[in-house]
């Protein structure tokens, strides 16, 4: 797509990867089943509890975990962060902070209320998200975070997406102990005037490659640490509905960035687009499921290779996406 420029470069020099024909097994096309299936790593169970990429951070071993292991740059923890071992959900790093700001007796008063409040309290997911939560804060104390200087020449785009990979950039400078980082970008569910080379589609994917490449450039000396990987509960239809848009669909493509991935090239299988090969005579099918590419970025990036336990009844293989 010519809105995505920023993405020719890096995949020319084989560090960016894209996936054709991903998905989930299941059939749904409700948003928020869909991504609950994916997010949870059961595709065909509404009762599990937690989430692929906590059940990952458990796996690196307890002792080695921060407030900081898993952080969601979003208002709300994602469901892919539910679960018993250490995430935090902040909407911005300099509000988190600020809260903390003040005199310094009475912030320490007041922050032992409070922790003394979500101590007491019977709910044990409040418990542990306000002890994780004071704990971060402790942290960033530490930290000058509103004067934040990206890499040279690296200018981050203004939108939300932009704004928070620059303070994942920043927590990662700042040797927090970082692991697992989850941010979001909102505007694709186009049932109307989605555009071609111009539009809403556009203007989507130049802030996404855009914000991961400033993202990417920022992060210079860290390149080896760190794997990008997005992620979509499903695609859209082939053909566009009434109104210059595109319906809930199966299989859309998922873009990996890193040192360790086997880039320069489209994995998986995409078949032509004619009308015999698509799902019900409208979608792109899922030939590729989505565990296949989750596990082998687990594997490869975080060291963590107990399918059983990030994927439980998955019987898959990877596809290769990460170099060997």
């Amino acid at each position: 797509h010519p809105a995505m420029q920023s993405f020719e470069q890096v995949f020319r020099d084989k560090r960016l990867a894209i996936v054709h024909g991903i998905g989930s097994p299941n059939t749904t096309r409700s948003h928020f089943d869909a991504q609950d299936y994916m997010e949870s790593g059961t595709p065909f169970s509404k009762g599990t509890a937690s989430g692929w990429l906590n059940r990952a951070v458990g796996l690196l071993g307890h002792d080695a975990l921060t407030p900081f292991s898993a952080v969601s740059l979003t208002s709300a923890m994602p469901r892919s962060l539910y679960g018993d071992n250490p995430a935090v959900a902040i909407n911005n790093l300099q509000d988190f902070a600020i809260q903390m700001r003040g005199n310094p007796s009475g912030v320490k008063i007041a922050a032992k209320s409070f922790e003394d409040l979500y101590d007491q309290t019977s709910f044990g997911l409040l418990k542990d998200t306000g002890k994780e939560s004071f704990d971060a804060l402790k942290m960033l104390q530490k930290a000058d975070i509103k004067n934040y200087k990206p890499a040279q020449n690296v200018i981050y785009p203004t939108s939300a997406l932009g704004n928070s990979l620059k303070q994942v950039a920043q927590l990662i400078k700042m040797d927090v102990g970082l692991e697992v980082a989850f941010t979001e970008s909102n505007g694709w569910d186009t049932h109307y005037s989605q555009g071609k080379d111009t539009g809403i589609f556009a203007r989507n994917v130049n802030d996404l490659s855009s914000s991961i490449m400033a993202f990417w450039n920022d992060l210079d000396a860290y390149q080896d640490e760190v794997t990008v990987m997005t992620m979509t509960e499903f695609g859209r239809t082939v053909h566009q509905n009434g109104t210059g848009g595109t319906d809930h669909g199966r299989a859309s493509c998922n873009f990996i960035l890193g040192n360790l991935v086997n880039g320069g090239l489209v994995h998986g299988n995409l078949p032509p687009l004619s009308a015999e090969n698509l799902e019900d005579g409208r979608d792109l099918p899922v030939t590729t499921d989505f565990r296949s590419v989750f596990s082998e970025v687990a594997d490869k990036q975080l060291q963590v290779n107990n399918n059983h336990v990030l994927f439980p009844d998955w019987k898959g293989s990877q596809i290769g996406v990460m170099k060997s």
